[in-house]
Order: C-alpha cells, then sequence, then structure tokens
C-alpha cells in the first residue's frame, strides 16, 4: 500500500488563540511573548515587517506602540485547551494522528481509496476554521518529510488556498527545485552549511546525492531523509509518544533572587510541577539534579551551580521530590549573587511500578499514592496551584511575569467572556 501523509499546522498559533475571542484583532497585528515577556515567539503576517522571531521585547516596545501591534504574554493553559481542541477535529477526518507539536499534527491518509484528498483536506482545512476559529494550513505527500515540504509551500503561497498535494512526482520535483536545503525538516544549521560547501544548495540537489556520501556526510538521520525526499517513507506514524527519558522544570524569574528563602520557595515550587508531570506520564525518578546560576547580562560576579541528589529509592511523590529538591539547593548555595534562573532536570526515569523498593529508607507508595491522587484530584477539579506545600511560597515574588495575559477563556471559569 502507497503511504499517503498529512501535515496540518495551525499558522502564527499562539496569536490566532488571541483572536478567538477578541474580534477587533482580526486585521491588527499580533506578537505573544515568551515567559517573563521576554522575546517575540509568535507573530501574525501584519507583525513580522516589524518585529522579527525571537527579538527581545524591550528592542521593539516602542515600534509596538507606534504600528499598533497588540501584545500578550503567553498563555499556556490555553494554548494547550485550544490545540487539545483541534486535534479532536483532526480525528474526525483521519483515525490515525500523530500530535507532532502543540500546533501540528500528522494525519495518516493512506488507504483512502478512491477519495479526492486534496478536496478531503480542503474540508479539513474549512471545517476547522469554521468550528474551532484557527487558520491552518496542510500539507499532503507520500513521506512525512516531504509533507513538512508540503506545509511550507502552502503557508508562504497564498494562491494554494492554504492546501498542497506533492503526491505527483512532477509536482514534487519542481517543489524540491525551490526548496533551500536549510529550510528541509532535519537538516540543522551546521548540516546546511557543510551541504552548501559542497554546492549543494536546493532540497534537489540533496535529493539526488548518492546515499554513500550522504551518510559519510549527514550520518544515517541525513541518509534517511534524502530517501524521503525521493518519495520513500522511512518515517513511521508515532501515534503513541514515546516513554519519556527525562523531565525537567526551569524558569527564569521576574526578579533577581538574593536570598536563600526565596530560592528555596522557587525549587520547592519546581519540585511540586516536576511530581504532576512525572505522575501524569506514569514515571518516578531516582535523582534529580538542582541548578541556578546568574545572568551572562548583568553586572557583578557570575556563577553557575548545580547539585545532583539520590533518592532511596524511585519516586513521583511531591514531598519526596520537594525535600530532595530543597537539599540539593542549599547544598550549593551561596550569598552575594544575584539568581537569574533555577531548575531541577531528571534524567533516567523509570515506570514506577517496575522501579525495585528501597531495602532502607523508603516510603509507603500505598499511602504515597493516595495522597499524590487526593492532591491531584483537587487541582485537576479546582484548577492547578489550589492545593499544594507551604514550602513552594504564596506571594512568590520571583515567579515567571505574565503582565499581558489574556483570560484564560476556556479552562478558568472565573475567566469566561461576559456580554454586555
Amino acid at each position: 500500500m502507497n503511504r499517503t501523509f498529512a501535515l496540518i499546522d495551525a499558522n502564527s498559533f499562539y496569536c490566532s488563540c488571541e483572536r478567538l475571542f477578541d474580534p477587533r484583532l482580526k486585521n491588527r497585528p499580533v506578537i505573544v511573548l515568551s515567559n517573563n515577556d521576554g522575546n517575540a515567539v509568535s507573530r501574525t503576517k501584519e507583525a513580522k515587517p516589524f518585529v522579527a522571531m525571537g527579538q527581545p521585547y524591550f528592542q521593539v516596545k516602542d515600534v509596538c506602540r507606534r504600528e499598533n501591534i497588540a501584545v500578550f504574554s503567553s498563555n499556556y493553559a490555553f494554548y494547550g485547551d485550544v490545540s487539545a481542541r483541534l486535534n479532536m477535529v483532526y480525528r474526525q477526518f483521519s483515525p490515525e494522528i500523530e500530535i507532532y507539536s502543540i500546533d501540528e499534527s500528522f494525519l495518516d491518509y493512506s488507504g483512502f481509496d478512491g477519495r479526492d484528498l486534496e478536496s478531503y483536506a480542503r474540508e479539513l482545512h474549512q471545517t476547522v476554521l469554521r468550528w474551532i476559529g484557527i487558520p491552518t494550513c496542510i500539507g499532503i505527500a507520500p513521506t512525512k518529510t516531504l509533507a513538512k515540504l508540503a506545509n511550507r509551500l502552502a503557508k508562504t503561497t497564498p494562491e494554494m488556498g492554504g492546501v498542497c498535494d506533492l503526491r505527483d512526482q512532477g509536482k514534487r520535483e519542481e517543489a524540491l527545485k525551490r526548496m533551500p536545503v536549510e529550510d528541509i525538516w532535519g537538516i540543522g544549521r551546521a548540516s546546511a552549511a557543510k551541504l552548501q560547501r559542497l554546492g549543494v544548495i536546493t532540497a534537489a540537489e540533496l535529493a539526488a546525492l548518492p546515499s554513500p556520501l550522504v551518510r559519510k556526510l549527514l550520518s544515517v538521520v541525513g541518509e534517511r531523509i534524502v530517501h524521503e525526499l525521493q518519495g520513500h517513507a522511512c518515517l513511521p506514524l508515532e501515534q503513541m509518544a514515546p516513554q519519556r527519558k527525562g523531565c525537567a522544570v526551569t524558569r527564569s524569574f521576574s526578579t533577581r533572587v538574593t536570598n536563600l528563602d526565596q530560592m528555596l520557595e522557587a525549587v520547592s515550587a519546581y519540585a511540586v510541577r516536576l511530581g504532576e508531570k512525572l505522575r501524569r506520564h506514569g514515571m518516578a525518578t531516582e535523582a534529580l539534579t538542582v541548578f541556578y546560576h546568574t545572568s551572562p547580562f548583568d553586572a557583578g560576579p557570575s556563577r553557575l551551580v548545580q547539585k545532583c541528589v539520590t533518592l532511596p529509592e524511585a519516586s513521583a511523590d511531591t514531598l519526596t521530590l520537594l525535600r530532595a529538591a530543597r537539599d540539593g539547593a542549599k547544598a550549593i548555595w551561596k550569598d552575594g549573587y544575584r539568581y537569574s534562573k533555577a531548575g531541577i532536570v531528571t534524567m533516567d526515569l523509570v515506570r514506577l511500578e517496575d522501579a525495585p523498593h528501597a531495602l532502607f529508607d523508603g516510603y509507603d507508595r500505598e499511602v504515597s499514592a493516595k495522597l499524590m491522587a487526593a492532591l491531584d484530584a483537587v487541582n485537576g477539579k479546582f484548577g492547578r496551584g489550589t492545593l499544594y506545600p507551604a514550602a513552594a511560597g504564596i506571594k512568590r515574588p520571583w515567579s515567571t511575569q505574565f503582565a499581558m495575559r489574556s483570560q484564560r477563556y476556556t479552562t478558568r471559569i472565573e475567566e469566561l467572556p461576559t456580554i454586555g
């Protein structure tokens, strides 16, 4: 059976979400900023002439004011909920999908015999716009890499109407000639520079290289990309997310942290979040690493430190993780520095049911499971942060800044839009 994939991508996703409940933003330029309102991470087409992707907000604040650009802090809970709604619609059009990122999903169109897939994709495009209100672009091709390429063409070629079908070999060959090698999915900056030094400028030129040379230049990963560009599917649809190998919670502070009490509050809050993540994925950790550092842009002494803390046995218990994180943070603290960021990182995660019990200093897993289930149930029903250990702080002056965040229209009942 010939494989056919479709990649559907929400256009300027964060910005499109902000427009959903505010019709005044329809034709107005919009940007969304990263944590602590630092950099532009999403831009509408109207904003792109004035703001570059990743550009610090302080550099363009006057431009935004002059050009009437609407500026928003990131609203991750809202965006995540809209993403889930999008994928519910996608499942109406294909039983097999891979959620690749918050704004992109692959759909398997293999076996749709006798159906006009381009018209089918246009129906999906219009249905998403009508039901959810988010504009999308769709690329159709015999491989995932080519579907990515087709999606890019759909997004940058307005006359295509949001859908690009590259199943035809002639169309693929023309598209590959137009696509710069650095824009191919999976070709990083270093690989692109290496290819360009050899005179390989376009995707067509890369696809024409012999496999042994590609493997020597770009390893087996690059060889797989070339096969995909030639129309041979090498990458399957991943309907099940791969098991997590690690987990991290890191944040930049809104103000510099200069005393131990605030640092302990911060790492305690991150430990709480880490426990939530681990339990959601059914995983546990046997060790965690606490780190914090100063900013390279600040005047004064700099410092970057970390401490690995080993647990008696694998755990996803919030209280166990919190104690370990605080112990690690205390062990490496030193006064006289202005810390800008901290975090907790874990590696080599295990499934809790597969982890051995400690001979000494273990904990009661049954009691822990009941307590954590109750904690998660309360926060699931009334919102994250409803119930948490006091060690994680209440006022949190160090917490990440979202000064221009819109309402969480679909995830907080008290923030529902009102009329009149």
